[in-house]
């Protein structure tokens, strides 16, 4: 079986639609809403609730992909086979277990988004969980997926278990609850093993954390998640802490996501300036 998969050769049908992380970047029209958080009296509650399912379900295939991975990508330390790339035998049990668990998460997404009216396919997919799993660094594979994309599971779970006590599904709410058990676990392990691999190898660890300091910027883009009503997903601080989140780390989490919706602000204020001024230039 072939070694570090490409995502361009992750297999799919028909039914999906893929988009790259360039053009999903740069689509303006989900920066451009005043109120971007999940809400029962918004005009496109339903719309948003759909769209952020099935987010959450073409995610949770890329994390199986992602684990089952680098169970297969990296020998076992322990084996006369060992390269330099080489990792403890209980980590890749560790992503085993998380390959399983995602694999549930895959069959719990797709029976919600049935029970919400949502096809697969109805909204496009981006690899870019994926992606990041895809450097010949088992390290650094722990710091962009386990803790900052599954540390971002933790956060979109948390918001979608709230939208369904709000919204009065005992389905959705408890479904999520159930698979935010899991993402904090899967965070923890990551913790624990990015600490463990990069024991007495400061300037690994560094490169880590600033690694999954840029997938943790890439996912704040437009303010998609942070502390404020204004940004889709909120910052689950609590459930981060009991993942093995610093509170220094938490707080670099927050400014960041903060910084980039005022950016956002700021960029729909000039676009919709400069469009007020073409108007009227046109009618006058």
């Amino acid at each position: 079986m072939r070694k570090q998969l490409p995502p361009d050769a992750l297999a799919r049908d028909d039914r999906f639609h893929r988009v790259t992380t360039a053009e999903r970047l740069a689509d303006q029209r989900p920066q451009l809403g005043e109120e971007r958080r999940i809400h029962l009296d918004a005009e496109d509650v339903a719309d948003r609730a759909r769209r952020q399912m099935h987010g959450i379900f073409v995610g949770e295939i890329q994390a199986l992909e992602g684990a089952g991975r680098t169970c297969w990508d990296f020998t076992d330390a322990n084996t006369v086979e060992a390269t330099d790339d080489a990792v403890p035998f209980a980590l890749k049990l560790d992503m085993a277990r998380q390959a399983w668990d995602e694999a549930r998460h895959v069959e719990i997404s797709v029976k919600l988004s049935d029970w919400m009216g949502t096809p697969i396919g109805a909204y496009a997919e981006n690899t870019v969980l994926f992606e990041a799993a895809c450097s010949h660094d088992p390290v650094l594979r722990l710091a962009g997926v386990n803790r900052a994309l599954e540390g971002l599971a933790i956060d979109v779970f948390t918001t979608m278990k709230e939208f369904g006590n709000l919204a009065g599904d005992p389905f959705l709410e408890f479904c999520e609850d159930w698979m935010l058990a899991d993402e904090v676990t899967h965070v923890k392990m990551g913790s624990d093993w990015l600490r463990r691999l990069t024991e007495g190898d400061g300037e690994r660890r560094k490169r880590a954390l600033e690694f999954q300091g840029i997938v943790d910027k890439l996912f704040s883009f437009g303010g998609t998640r942070s502390d404020s009503e204004e940004s889709p997903i909120g910052l689950a601080r609590r459930f981060r802490e009991l993942a093995g989140f610093s509170g220094d780390e938490i707080e670099s989490i927050a400014e960041v996501s903060l910084q980039a919706l005022n950016e956002r602000k700021t960029e729909a204020r000039d676009l919709q300036r400069d469009a007020a001024a073409r108007f009227a230039e046109t009618a006058g």
